[in-house]
C-alpha cells in the first residue's frame, strides 16, 4: 500500500497538524509552527481526499468537541472528558472505511493512543489559557493616574519619577526640574505622563 494513501498515516497527519495549529494560537510569531501545521494539514487533506469516509464517525468527532469544551470550561468536569476522549477514539477509528463496515480503518491502538496524547494536550493548555485569562492583573496600572511622585531626573521627553517604591519612564509636555513634585495624568504604556505640581496644590 502507498504510504500517502495509508488511512493510518492520513489520520496521523491529521492530529499532528491540528495539534500544531492549537500550538501556534496559544504561541503565535513564531512562524515555525504555523509553517508547519499549514503543511500538515493540506499533506492530511490530500491524503484524506483519497480515502473512503465514514460519515458517522465524522459526526462523532464533530460531536465529540461538546464534551470537551465542556470539561475545558468547568473545573472538575473529567466525565465530560472521559465522554469527548471516547467519541473521538471511536470516530478516529472508524474514520475511514475498513474492508468491511465492522473493521475499523484505523489502527486502533493509534487511534487510541493519539486521542489520549492529542485530547490530554489540548485539556491542558486549554485550561491554563482560562486560567491565566480569569487571573487579576497583580499591577493595576490605571490606578496610578493622579498618583503623586518625585521627579529623580529633569524631565521633559523624557526622564524618570519615583512613584512609591517604583521607579517608572515619565515624560511631560514641559521641563520638570529633578526633585520636582509630580502628578501622573496619563499612561501610555509603561511610560507616565506627568505634570508639575505647584506649591499651592500640594
Amino acid at each position: 500500500m502507498n504510504i500517502f494513501v495509508d488511512p493510518n498515516v492520513a489520520y496521523l497527519l491529521l492530529v499532528v497538524g491540528v495539534v500544531i495549529a492549537v500550538m501556534a494560537i496559544f504561541a503565535p510569531g513564531t512562524g515555525v509552527l504555523e509553517v508547519s501545521a499549514l503543511f500538515l494539514l493540506i499533506l492530511a487533506g490530500w491524503d484524506i481526499s483519497q480515502q473512503a469516509i465514514n460519515l458517522w464517525a465524522l459526526i462523532l468527532l464533530i460531536l465529540g468537541v461538546i464534551p470537551f469544551i465542556i470539561a475545558v470550561r468547568r473545573s472538575r468536569r473529567l466525565i465530560f472528558l472521559a465522554i469527548a476522549l471516547i467519541a473521538f477514539v471511536v470516530g478516529s477509528a472508524y474514520l475511514f472505511q475498513g474492508a468491511t463496515w465492522y473493521q475499523p480503518g484505523v489502527n486502533p491502538i493509534l487511534a487510541i493512543v493519539a486521542s489520549i496524547v492529542a485530547v490530554g494536550y489540548l485539556w491542558i493548555a486549554g485550561t491554563r489559557v482560562l486560567e491565566t485569562g480569569n487571573l487579576r492583573p497583580r499591577h493595576d496600572l490605571t490606578t496610578l493616574i493622579g498618583e503623586v511622585g518625585e521627579a529623580t531626573t529633569d524631565i521633559l521627553d523624557d526622564g524618570c519619577v519615583q512613584i512609591g517604591s517604583e521607579l517608572w519612564s515619565a515624560r511631560s509636555g514641559v521641563r520638570i526640574q529633578q526633585g520636582s513634585k509630580v502628578r501622573v495624568v496619563n499612561r501610555e504604556g509603561f511610560i507616565l505622563e506627568v505634570e508639575l505640581i505647584k506649591p499651592k496644590e500640594e
